[in-house]
């Protein structure tokens, strides 16, 4: 047992006169010298197992104030928060007399019963204010501030990973360490002499020029400590014959103190023997600390001239060595580097002794395929070892539930996981979906009845699979169970937890004696939520630029005066970073006449009434002429007059642009990696859905209470936010597939384009700032079969609700009655 002390709280108790001082001064005496003897970088002091034990004998007399000390934690250190120390003599010992020390350094009265120390009179461990007095007579001068705070603070990277490679192994042994290791690293580096014509997609690779090995070897530990050694705390070096456990070994150099100078690997001895010191073989990895790098850096150039040896890391180990006194060790801190040698032709899947099982870095490993089943032994030990910890914590978990107020009872099912979502009011109630093997009566288009299918199928057959297969184990041998058919199934979401299920199953037992029976058995399952992972993404930023495209064509054009009224007072009114162009479609006829009688005129004259009302703000139009307005077609010629950086957001007649969406416009469409496809708001008829009564406000726009009458329409397409280059890299993946189909263009969208040829994320989600009021869309039949059906889907699906279209069927046949 230890001590967790916070030495404010002390020096409080101790001015109230609560703690006796002589318990104070020889806690201070012995952190002291625990003080002296090491510090670390992040402040955290470690005082050893003796002082602790000192500690708890010293205060075993004073146990009425210990739990004044903030209480009591259950380890084997004693730990110290937040001090500010000054570092003495690291010769002091954990046993200094109390009497030659005050008992509190920030009180500076002298102790009556000894004297005063020069050393702990210095030390103040007491906070103080520096006021900050700006001094008229001087120059004022601008402090630069780092862009990170772990900049300013000096917070490092913990490891860098760096692998020895060679052009003849980098497209095979090489590719295969950066798929069983990389996803674990922040950064590791492939080093070659030379490299091959192709390098592998996705490595971060080094070539030094020159294939000698010694030269590889000090090349890259000069490359490593000029460009990254103020970076990172540890560097790992390893040949591409070495598997790496990557968890273990980021573990391990987590646990490490990074102040110091330190040689870890495997030991080996130099060629004849006779010297006690080792160097790290390369085979099995090695850890340099930064300070060593720092400390061997001034010598590399000497070590190279002077070293003689065909070994690389024969001839690091004999450099350090040689020059800043160090050998190579197993074990540091209590803390073992574990390795394994592989014979020749072993089997890892029979590989079971314990030194394999905690090893940090398997040699030698010849060919790629042998370090992907390495790698795959080495998945399914850790994670039987976590299903044996899950096991263990649940079972502690159940045995100190019977020691809560609630018993037994208080226990949750699973163990670990979060009880049951519930419900304060009957609006918060989760539903069951009810199933069976065949069909589900819950369905997304508010049928009462549907088929099971598609990955609803999938799942219900994995749960049925599962659940009979946690019976067999629990009941054998005495029973074994066969599943007939599932009577009833229930399942529903919960947020708090996950996927949970119950299902009466009609179950064949079978006894050892070979008797059966069918019995009806109730079981419950829960697919629970795994860890939430974060996804980084690029930095991007809402002062973006927006260009806003609107293809017109003579159909809709009587809606572009509520467009431009709702685009002026939300855009050009707040000063919002937004420039429009209009696309005039002209079909043939109209194109022809266009000299006497422009279909488009009135159009034009709002937009010039728009552009008088704001002096400065200029709206281009392009005008085109085509008999099938396909969006692919019309991409095109709007891409080739913009910049590649270019940020489109594609509109229709009927969206009303506000700032709220296209600020998600630019944080969602991120080049090179995102495109955005939101799904607008539509609203439904008002001749359905209030029929005879005055639509409120409130009922007929986006309010501040939420949207209503109206649903998301998940079968339009036309708005997207992306970037230009994201585009034109799509559409000339596209190029080799229009030359076999001429008409593929006019059959597709954008969205298919970027669906099929882009290889970014089409991030597609509703949208609640694109708000639609109710309009019936002409469909054109000249575009393809799919464009056209979603359009008619569109419109059957936006005239009302189910309740609504009910209601009104309702009403006509009453009155047809009557």
């Amino acid at each position: 047992m230890s001590l967790f002390i916070q030495w404010t709280e002390i020096w409080k108790l101790l001015k109230r006169r609560i703690l006796p001082r002589i318990v104070v001064g020889e806690l201070l005496s012995i952190a002291r010298s625990a003080v002296r003897r090491e510090r670390t970088r992040n402040r955290f002091l470690y005082v050893d197992r003796v002082c602790a034990m000192r500690v708890s004998s010293f205060l075993a007399a004073f146990r009425p104030a210990l739990p004044l000390i903030l209480g009591l934690s259950l380890g084997c250190s004693l730990s110290l928060l937040m001090v500010s120390w000054t570092q003495g003599d690291a010769g002091d010992s954990c046993g200094d007399e109390l009497g030659n020390r005050v008992l509190f350094p920030g009180d500076h009265r002298r102790d009556t019963e000894g004297g005063l120390d020069g050393d702990a009179a210095n030390e103040d461990f007491q906070p103080r204010i520096v006021p900050y007095h700006k001094d008229p007579n001087k120059p004022h001068k601008k402090v630069l501030r780092t862009r990170y705070i772990h900049t300013e603070l000096g917070i490092r990277e913990r490891l860098l990973v760096g692998v020895l490679t060679s052009r003849s192994t980098l497209n095979t042994l090489a590719v295969a360490v950066n798929r069983t290791v990389a996803h674990h690293f922040r950064r590791i580096f492939f080093f070659t002499g030379l490299r091959s014509a192709k390098l592998p997609h996705g490595m971060a690779v080094v070539a030094h020029g020159d294939d000698r090995p010694v030269w590889l070897m000090y090349e890259t530990v000069q490359h490593l400590h000029q460009h990254y050694g103020a970076d990172y705390d540890w560097f790992y070096l390893a040949q591409d014959d070495t598997y790496t456990h990557a968890e273990r070994l980021a573990e391990l150099a987590g646990h490490l103190s990074a102040g110091q100078d330190l040689y870890m690997g495997r030991p080996e001895e130099f060629i004849g023997g006779e010297e006690r010191a080792r160097y790290c073989h390369g085979g099995y990895g090695y850890l340099l600390s930064r300070s060593l790098l720092a400390r061997l850096q001034p010598h590399l150039d000497t070590c190279r001239n002077d070293i003689l040896s065909v070994r690389p890391d024969e001839w690091l180990g004999r450099c350090i060595i040689d020059y800043l006194g160090l050998s190579c060790k197993e074990t540091h801190q209590e803390m073992k580097y574990h390795y394994f040698e592989l014979g020749k032709n072993a089997d890892p899947e029979r590989e079971d002794s314990p030194h394999f099982k905690n090893a940090f870095t398997v040699h030698p490993v010849s060919e790629p395929d042998l370090m992907y089943r390495l790698h795959k032994r080495f998945s399914q030990i850790e994670l039987d070892r976590t299903y044996l910890q899950i096991q263990q914590l649940q079972v502690q978990i159940n045995n100190l539930s019977e020691l809560t107020p609630e018993g037994r009872a208080g226990a949750t099912w699973p163990v670990g996981i979060n009880p049951p979502f519930k419900p304060r009011t009957r609006f918060e109630v989760i539903n069951w979906e009810y199933f069976t093997e065949e069909h589900i009566y819950s369905c997304f288009d508010g049928a009462p009845k549907c088929e099971l299918r598609g990955v609803d199928k999938a799942d219900v057959i994995a749960v049925l699979e599962t659940a009979v297969e946690h019976l067999n184990e629990r009941y054998q041998p005495q029973l074994r169970f066969r599943k007939r058919r599932l009577l009833n199934g229930y399942r529903r979401f919960d947020p708090t937890r996950g996927m949970e299920y119950t299902l009466d199953l009609a179950l064949e037992a079978l006894t050892q004696k070979g008797h059966s029976q069918v019995i009806a058995k109730r079981v419950g399952l829960l697919r629970p939520l795994s860890a939430v992972e974060i996804i980084p993404m690029p930095y991007v930023t809402e002062a973006t630029r927006v260009q806003v495209i609107l293809p017109v064509t003579a159909r809709v054009q009587e809606h572009v005066g509520n467009f431009l009224d709702m685009y002026a007072m939300n855009t050009l009114d707040t000063h919002d970073n937004v420039l429009l162009t209009f696309l005039f479609v002209y079909d043939h006829f109209d194109a022809q006449r266009v000299s006497q009688t422009d279909v488009f005129a009135g159009v034009k004259s709002l937009i010039g009434e728009v552009e008088k009302r704001y002096g400065d703000v200029k709206i281009p139009w392009i005008s085109v002429k085509t008999e099938v307005p396909s969006e692919v077609k019309l991409m095109d010629i709007i891409s080739k007059k913009h910049p590649v950086d270019t940020l489109f957001f594609l509109a229709s007649v009927w969206t009303e642009v506000n700032g709220d969406f296209l600020n998600r416009c630019r944080m969602n469409a991120i080049s090179s990696w995102q495109v955005f496809f939101p799904i607008h708001f539509q609203e439904y008829s008002p001749a359905i859905i209030y029929r005879d009564q005055q639509p409120s406000a409130a009922a007929s726009s986006f309010a501040s209470e939420g949207l209503r009458d109206g649903h998301f329409d998940r079968h339009v397409f036309e708005e997207a936010c992306f970037y230009n280059a994201d585009y034109m890299a799509a559409r000339s993946k596209m190029a080799a597939d229009i030359l076999d189909n001429d008409e593929l263009l006019e059959n597709m969208d954008v969205y298919e384009v970027f669906v099929r040829y882009s290889g970014l994320h089409v991030f597609r989600a509703v949208e609640p700032a694109l708000v639609q009021k109710y309009v019936r869309r002409a469909c054109n039949p000249r575009l393809s079969e799919d464009i056209y059906h979603r359009c008619v889907l569109s419109n059957l699906e936006g005239l009302a609700s189910r309740s609504h279209l009910a209601m009104s069927l309702f009403e006509q046949e009453q009155a047809n009655s009557t």
